[in-house]
C-alpha cells in the first residue's frame, strides 16, 4: 500500500513538473531570446521549483557538497538522472552541458539549451564526433563558464558500469583546463526511467580538482577512481549495496 501510495505522488510530481517547465518556458522565452541572462535565470528558478517539490511531495531531499567551481573550469560527473542535471546547474553560476544533439529539437529544452551555450554532439560517430566536440568548445569556451561532460556519455543506474570516453580526457588536454570531478547517488532515489520517486537524501559532490597537464591515461585513471570511489561511498551511505568490500 505504501508504495502504491508512493506512485502515485511520484506520478503528480513528474507531471507537475513537466508542466512548469512548459510554463516557465514559454513565459521567459521572450527574454532568453534577448538574452542568455533571461534562460539562465528561467532554468534556475526551475531548478529550485523542482528541488522544492520534491522535498514535500515525495520526501526527496537535495544537497550538494564540496565547492562548486566557479571559474573557468571542466566538471566531469557521474550522470545517474535527469536529477543530477539540475543540481550541478543550479549550483554553479555559468553551466553549460556537452549534450545529445537531438536534444536541440526538444521543445522548450532545445531553445533554452542553445541560449546557455551548450554544447551539441553526435554520438556514434566517435572520432569526427570528439574533433568536432573540440572544435565547439574551443568556441564556447571563449565565453567564460563551467563546461559538463559526463565521462561515461549517457546516465548509469547505481550498480552497473560503463566505460569512461576517451572524450573527457581530449578535451581535457585541448582546452589546458582544470577539471573537476563530481560524484553523486541521486540515482537511488530518482531513477533513469520509470515514475518512482523515493524519499531520501540526493548528493552531489564537487571533488578535489585536477590540475591541466597530466597524460591521458593518467588522467582518466584518476578520474575514474576517485568519481567512481566517492560515487560508491554517497550509495553507501544511503544504504544501497555497493557490492564493494567493507
Amino acid at each position: 500500500m505504501g508504495r502504491a501510495v508512493q506512485w502515485l505522488r511520484s506520478l503528480i510530481f513528474v507531471i507537475q513538473i513537466y508542466l512548469a517547465m512548459a510554463v516557465l518556458g514559454i513565459v521567459f522565452a521572450p527574454y532568453a531570446l534577448v538574452s542568455p541572462d533571461g534562460a539562465r535565470l528561467a532554468c534556475n528558478l526551475y531548478c529550485a521549483w523542482v528541488f522544492w517539490s520534491a522535498r514535500w511531495m515525495v520526501g526527496l531531499r537535495t544537497e550538494i557538497r564540496g565547492t562548486p567551481p566557479a571559474g573557468e573550469v571542466m566538471i566531469a560527473a557521474k550522470h545517474q538522472s535527469f536529477l543530477d542535471i539540475l543540481m550541478i546547474f543550479h549550483a554553479v553560476p555559468r553551466a553549460k552541458f556537452i549534450m545529445k544533439r537531438e536534444l536541440l529539437w526538444t521543445p522548450v529544452i532545445g531553445l533554452y539549451a542553445k541560449r546557455l551555450g551548450c554544447v551539441p554532439v553526435d554520438r556514434g560517430k566517435r572520432g569526427a564526433a570528439v574533433a568536432r566536440m573540440v572544435r565547439d568548445v574551443a568556441a564556447e569556451f571563449r565565453d567564460p563558464g563551467q563546461l559538463i561532460i559526463y565521462p561515461q556519455g549517457t546516465r548509469v543506474a547505481p550498480g552497473l558500469s560503463r566505460p569512461y570516453k576517451a572524450g573527457t580526457a581530449v578535451l581535457y588536454r585541448e582546452l589546458g583546463s582544470v577539471c573537476v570531478p563530481a560524484a553523486t547517488n541521486v540515482g537511488l532515489f530518482w531513477p533513469r526511467k520509470g515514475i518512482l520517486r523515493k524519499p531520501g537524501l540526493a548528493v552531489v559532490e564537487f571533488l578535489e580538482p585536477i590540475a591541466p597537464g597530466m597524460g591521458r591515461e593518467a588522467f582518466m585513471a584518476r578520474l575514474e577512481r576517485v568519481v567512481e570511489g566517492r560515487t560508491d561511498e554517497l550509495m553507501a551511505e544511503a544504504g544501497f549495496d555497493t557490492g564493494a568490500p567493507g
